[in-house]
């Protein structure tokens, strides 16, 4: 629904456009997915132990990591539900990039313990018991495999459900690799090869983590989202019957799954309520951007706000 402030010479038009709170439909996913995860995490660690398998210890570590990541975009999927208030006037929306942000720092430390297992499991190879390690392991792809399968559908809408799918999926074919080497270890006795798959879990960890990290910390920023090109937003305004400029033009994310505008657009033959129900309308259909706040200015004074160095 679009609104319309004057003040002065100026006129604004705000646009929301069906807000959309990805977590809200994935409750039972959550749920789900937690419960399964952290049966599996306990299942890893005393098998893992029981079979001195450094793969499937390393395993439930990033396992562990992950239901926690869970835990926090479900918690940050509920507070983005949460009415304004007059404190905090956008909600929490944001509280769920500052979740994929904690999620892409708990992956790059899980990492480093890997990894540094790994090297040194390397220089002083033990003995594995092979056939716990595959039964557990293909476990394992079961379990990541079905987690996976429930966030799926939504992956392209929210930063949070896409990090748990592709932390999942990545879990599911880790698990086929441990089952691999342990199957390898059985046939050739070659010891070495359970740390070498540790190091290619926390090679997997990295860049599924590093890619959350860097969208994450881009969204923290205020950073155009990905898939938005701000040019091609600009050309849109800036075509627009009527438009003579644009300026002060800003897009950035109010959660993980809205992404919001403002900008000022010169119109010197003024402007009706179809004229901004219709740009607001487009923006959200176009580019996805659900909360526009437009200023429409007739351009007889120049906008302090109009010189490009100038936010």
């Amino acid at each position: 629904m679009a609104h319309q402030h004057h003040h002065h010479d100026h006129s604004h038009a705000h646009g929301h456009a069906g807000h959309s709170h990805a977590p809200d439909r994935f409750e039972f996913a959550f749920a789900v997915g937690v419960a399964l995860n952290t049966a599996f995490v306990v299942a890893e660690l005393v098998f893992g132990y029981a079979a001195n398998s450094l793969a499937l210890i390393s395993d439930a570590v990033h396992n562990f990591s992950d239901v926690i990541s869970l835990l926090l975009a479900w918690a940050a999927g509920w507070l983005a539900r949460k009415q304004p208030t007059e404190q905090h006037t956008y909600g929490y929306r944001r509280a769920s990039i500052l979740a994929a942000l904690v999620n892409a720092g708990l992956l790059l430390v899980a990492v480093g313990g890997i990894a540094v297992e790994a090297i040194n499991r390397i220089a002083e190879p033990a003995a594995v018991a092979g056939m716990t390690v595959v039964v557990v392991a293909a476990l394992g792809i079961v379990v990541n495999g079905a987690t996976a399968l429930l966030f799926m559908r939504g992956r392209h809408g929210d930063l949070n459900i896409r990090g748990a799918f592709l932390h999942m999926a990545a879990d599911a074919a880790v698990s086929l690799g441990v089952v691999v080497a342990a199957i390898v270890i059985m046939l050739t006795g070659w010891q070495w090869v359970d740390p070498a798959i540790s190091l290619g879990i926390a090679a997997i960890v990295l860049a599924s983590g590093w890619g959350l990290a860097r969208d994450s910390v881009n969204l923290a920023l205020d950073g155009v989202p990905k898939g938005i090109e701000l040019s091609g937003v600009r050309d849109y305004l800036g075509g627009l019957e009527g438009i003579t400029e644009v300026h002060d033009l800003h897009i950035w994310a109010m959660s993980t799954n809205e992404t919001a505008l403002t900008a000022h657009l010169v119109r010197p033959g003024g402007y009706d309520d179809s004229f901004l129900h219709g740009v607001c309308e487009q923006l959200s259909h176009r580019f996805h951007i659900q909360h526009a706040t437009l200023q429409i200015e007739a351009g007889s004074d120049v906008c302090r706000l109009a010189p490009a160095e100038v936010v």
